[in-house]
């Protein structure tokens, strides 16, 4: 293993050392066989003090030393907070905009490098004090020469090498993990460790980062729902973002929403219809939706218009995935448990040989209790574990592909309920939905289908004569041998010792006249005729 990684784990066990994390872990109610292995930690026989941080500090402040791959772990688990104690998700959600940030000095070092000019020759004036710091890079205000307020986003210096020793640990325990259990094979842990690599680096690249803000901007252009920034491409660099500087409320920032009379059910709703109208009317949906990426607009409170910036994580789905990804939820909230059994076979996200029967029954067993509950007051994080759970003895595989989709839409619940506590997602998400449905088989949409699909004709056609051209001959475009075009010297070779060969054993003998003890000189001397005269 690479010193790198040995001393990232060694970075890694003394921050959980000095945070005191360890006794975190060992404060759950975890099975004996979990607990045992604390008697057996060097550190934990010398008597300790008490902390003076509370638990939801040193979790934030240990995920903050660790840099950016735990920092956005951290991102994700500050919007549950229907699954963690208020006071952890109050700290954790401070990782949003206050992760300290870099040397200015380094920044502008940056910036001119990457721009090939000065700062003072680029922008009419810039701002060395950070506007913003995140896990991955940090934000400067400044104001171009034709006058436009504008933001400009660098990339933190020196993080490919600690996030190329993270991400060999996380492979690592995907691996163990995978070999080690049947249940962790299922959620194909190191595929989803190599999905997370890709986005990760995805999101040093902030050339990536303009084309997915203007593609976004582009599907939401005119609309009330979303407003995305423009960005400056002339002033845009791999490692240099510099987009529209834009004013708004962060929409964690519940008082200041409350003041100016934001509308928070419209608001709430809002958000889930933005969710689902990027995952199926656009197939591009912004998958890192987190407290410190959405602030609210202050113009017309009483009709709220979301903000989105900082698109370096975008999520697709094929259309077979959109297609039963709608008929699953349309299925699952309607309790037709023996649709969403099937469509889960169908789609191959459980074995073709799964007893849908018995998939069915499960199915319900999980979901009445939850679904006799109002629909406000059901969680979506409860019930995927407990899905999770039951999915075990069907062989359920979590699709790779799905993952950005999953954590987005905790995040949106997570957002949804915490802006208002009584939203009811499902009826916010079934209209939408069903009118997807509809539209999808619309005269409309066959006809469109059916253009793209005559459009692919020709194409098709050249491929299927190609096809047939390769049966009727199937090695006409074969390379030749090796041995016909270099080793034609070593064959003839092979031929004229064979013909000496038969020579010999003919001299031998003596009598050639008697086919019985005569056939191996004979046949020896064809043989290296032949392959002298073959071409």
């Amino acid at each position: 293993m690479k010193l790198l990684a040995v001393r990232r784990l060694l970075r890694i066990l003394y921050v959980v050392i000095r945070y005191r994390l360890d006794d975190l872990l060992f404060a759950l109610p975890l099975p004996f066989w979990l607990r045992a292995p604390r008697f057996l930690l060097p550190w934990r026989w010398v008597p300790r003090g008490k902390s003076s941080r509370s638990r939801g500090e040193s979790l934030r402040l240990a995920l903050e030393e660790l840099g950016p791959i735990f920092i956005k772990f951290g991102q994700l688990l500050s919007t549950r907070r229907d699954l963690l104690p208020p006071d952890i998700a109050d700290e954790l959600a401070h990782l949003q905009d206050r992760v300290p940030p870099f040397d200015p000095a380094k920044s502008l070092a940056l910036i001119e490098e990457q721009l090939g000019v000065p700062v003072g020759v680029a922008f009419a004036r810039f701002d060395t004090e950070p506007l913003a710091s995140a896990s991955v890079a940090q934000v400067h205000a400044a104001q171009l020469k034709s006058g436009e307020e504008v933001v400009v986003k660098v990339v933190r210096p020196g993080l490919k090498p600690v996030i190329k020793a993270d991400m060999a640990w996380l492979f690592l325990l995907a691996k163990i993990a995978e070999r080690a259990s049947a249940e962790a094979r299922r959620l194909h842990p190191v595929d989803v460790v190599s999905d997370y690599e890709k986005t990760i680096y995805d999101e040093l690249d902030l050339l990536r980062e303009a084309a997915n803000a203007s593609q976004l901007r582009r599907n939401f252009e005119n609309s009330g729902l979303l407003y995305v920034p423009q960005v400056y491409w002339d002033w845009c660099r791999p490692k240099v973002l510099v987009m529209e500087r834009i004013y708004g409320i962060p929409v964690n920032d519940m008082a200041t929403l409350a003041d100016q009379r934001t509308d928070m059910k419209l608001l709430a709703e809002r958000g889930v219809e933005i969710f689902f109208t990027q995952v199926f009317t656009h197939s591009f949906f912004h998958a890192d939706m987190h407290p410190g990426n959405i602030f609210v607009s202050t113009r017309t409170p009483w009709n709220p218009q979301y903000i989105a910036i900082d698109c370096g994580i975008i999520g697709s789905l094929t259309p077979e995935d959109q297609d039963y990804l709608a008929r699953n939820l349309v299925a699952f909230f309607k309790r037709d448990y023996r649709k969403v059994a099937q469509l889960h076979i169908d789609s191959g996200w459980v074995p073709q040989e799964t007893h849908v029967n018995d998939f069915e029954a499960a199915i319900r067993t999980v979901c009445e209790p939850i679904f006799e509950r109002p629909l406000k007051d059901i969680s979506f994080g409860l019930l995927l574990m407990r899905l999770f759970q039951t999915a075990r003895r069907f062989n359920m595989e979590i699709q790779p592909q799905l993952v950005l989709l999953q954590k987005t839409l905790l995040n949106i619940e997570g957002l949804g309920r915490q802006l208002y506590p009584d939203l009811d997602l499902w009826t916010t998400a079934q209209p939408f939905l069903e009118r997807w449905m509809r539209e999808r088989i619309s005269p409309r949409n066959v006809i469109h289908n059916l253009q793209s699909q005559v459009e692919q004709l020709p194409h098709l056609a050249n491929m299927t004569r190609s096809l047939l051209e390769r049966m009727a001959q199937p090695h006409a475009n074969d390379p030749p041998p090796p041995w016909r075009e270099r080793d034609g010297w070593a064959v003839r070779l092979i031929g004229a010792a064979l013909i000496g060969g038969g020579v010999v054993t003919a001299l031998g003998l003596g009598n050639l006249s008697e086919p019985a003890t005569a056939w191996p000189a004979w046949l020896m001397s064809a043989s290296g005729l032949y392959l002298i005269l073959r071409r």
